[in-house]
């Protein structure tokens, strides 16, 4: 996590450079990857269509991200005020500083948030960044995939990444869970008296012989661990079954 900032604060100092995209649907894709992970800012350097009506309708919720994206003449331009940029590549290169996994250098970006705008930087669709571009970020990033095709969609990538970012930065924790309200030895006990004066009722239970129904029914339940609103619901089932019977 940044130092000093909450999540949502991290994340907004998080930007997303879209370095020569050609396909525009692709430019409105990355922003709706962007907005499912509370990421807002986009740059757009010598983007080939844009704006264009394919990139909004494929913007779907992120439509905002795109409205705010900013075009930059070059990538220095688009990182000129940034602390670090983190270049993505799917090719092995000779370089000085070869690429880590991406979510092993997740935290290392989120914590340069804590000083000021940090970039994750990919390429055109076809080439991807130049080594002269690389070569202008900090940190070479790679997104594991099948070596036998590990070539990502744009937009897929940019997902992936800010996903890998809002997971370390703990941005969407899941929901916590519904609170449990065990029935009761009383709420079962009513639901097993209940149970068999319906049984008898409609016939399926023989009094004088009863056999072994009702114990497996009472084990069938301990399995089960019913809440108080599940008995409730099995009692008003019941209910509506007797009702039916006596008519």
């Amino acid at each position: 996590m940044a130092r000093g900032l909450s999540a949502p604060a991290a994340l907004a100092r998080v930007r997303v450079v879209l370095a020569r995209p050609s396909h525009p649907g692709n430019i409105g894709a990355a922003a709706r990857a962007m907005r499912t992970m509370g990421i807002a800012d986009l740059r757009l350097v010598e983007p080939r269509h844009f704006p264009d009506p394919q990139a909004t309708a494929l913007a779907a919720g992120g439509v905002a991200v795109l409205e705010g994206a900013r075009v930059a003449a070059s990538l220095a331009e688009a990182l000129a005020d940034t602390v670090l940029a983190a270049g993505f590549t799917a090719r092995g290169r000779e370089l000085s500083h070869p690429a880590r996994a991406l979510r092993d250098a997740a935290p290392e970006i989120l914590a340069a948030a804590g000083e000021g705008p940090v970039a994750l930087v990919f390429g055109n669709e076809t080439s991807g960044l130049s080594n002269d571009e690389l070569g202008r970020c900090r940190l070479a990033v790679t997104i594991p995939s099948d070596p036998g095709y590990g070539s990502l969609n744009l937009a897929a990538a940019v997902q992936v990444a800010c996903y890998e970012l809002a997971c370390a930065a703990a941005a969407f924790p899941a929901g916590e869970p519904r609170a449990y309200e065990p029935a009761t030895v009383e709420d079962l006990e009513a639901l097993f008296a209940h149970w068999r004066t319906a049984m008898e009722a409609s016939g399926y239970l023989d009094p004088a012989r009863p056999g072994r129904l009702m114990e497996r029914l009472r084990r069938m339940l301990a399995r089960a661990a019913p809440e108080r609103s599940e008995v409730k619901a099995l009692r008003g089932m019941l209910e509506a079954f007797e009702r039916k019977m006596r008519r």
